[in-house]
C-alpha cells in the first residue's frame, strides 16, 4: 500500500482501549447503535468458535498453521498470542470496509492499539477511563463475575493501561454514563469530518 492509502484509511479508523470495567464495551454499542457509518473490527482468531459464533460474522476462524502463515505473509496490521491463541487485525478487512464507505472502530487491548497506530499512525486512539482506581475497583467488585485473584490481575492491568498517555489522542472519563456516551458520539462525528476533507 502506497503512503496516502495508509493515510487515507487512518482517518477512517478509531481505536478504542479501556480497562475492564470502565464501560467501554456500554460506549461502543452506543456508537454503534447511533451512527449506521461505523463497524466493529473483525479479527482473525485460532480460538474454537463459541455458542453460535459464525466464521465470517464475529471473527474468521483459522488454524494455526494458516494464521502463521498470513504473519509471514505480512496480511496482519497486529496480532498478539492471547491465553494460547493467536488473534489478529487484517489489513484487508480494515481496507473493504473503508472502500465500502465504513468506518472502522476497534475495541483492543494497549498492546494491539500501538502496533495499529505503528503501521496507522493517523488513526484516533480513544482511551475510556474510570473516575479513579477507587471506583474502577468497586465497579469490578459489584459485577461479581470474578474471582478476588482475577480482580487484582485486572486492577494491574488497569493501572499499566492508564499510565501509557503517550498512545492517546483523547480520553473520555466515564463517571456519567449519558455524558460518556454524548462524548463518544461527538468525538466519532469529528472524525469523520476529518476524513472528508
Amino acid at each position: 500500500m502506497e503512503n496516502q492509502d495508509f493515510t487515507r484509511i487512518a482517518a477512517h479508523m478509531l481505536i478504542v482501549v479501556g480497562p475492564s470495567g470502565t464501560g467501554k464495551s456500554t460506549l461502543l454499542f452506543h456508537l454503534l447503535s447511533q451512527r449506521a457509518s461505523c463497524v466493529f473490527s473483525r479479527s482473525t482468531t485460532t480460538r474454537a468458535p463459541r455458542g453460535r459464533e459464525k466464521n465470517g460474522v464475529e471473527y474468521d476462524f483459522v488454524d494455526v498453521d494458516t494464521f502463521k502463515a498470513k504473519i509471514d505473509a505480512g496480511e496482519f496490521a497486529e496480532y498478539a498470542s492471547v491465553f494460547g491463541n493467536y488473534y489478529g487485525t487484517p489489513h484487508r478487512m480494515i481496507r473493504n470496509n473503508v472502500e465500502a464507505g465504513l468506518d472502522v472502530v476497534f475495541d483492543i487491548d494497549v498492546q494491539g492499539a500501538r502496533q495499529l497506530k505503528t503501521t496507522y499512525p493517523g488513526a484516533w486512539c480513544l482511551l475510556i477511563a474510570p473516575p479513579s482506581m477507587e471506583i474502577l475497583e468497586q465497579r469490578l467488585r459489584a459485577r461479581a463475575t470474578d474471582a478476588p485473584d482475577v480482580i487484582e490481575r485486572r486492577l494491574n492491568t488497569a493501572r499499566s493501561e492508564l499510565a501509557q498517555t503517550d498512545l492517546f489522542d483523547f480520553t473520555i472519563i466515564n463517571d456519567d454514563l449519558h455524558t460518556a456516551q454524548n462524548l463518544i458520539v461527538t468525538l466519532y462525528d469529528a472524525m469523520t469530518l476529518r476524513a472528508q476533507r
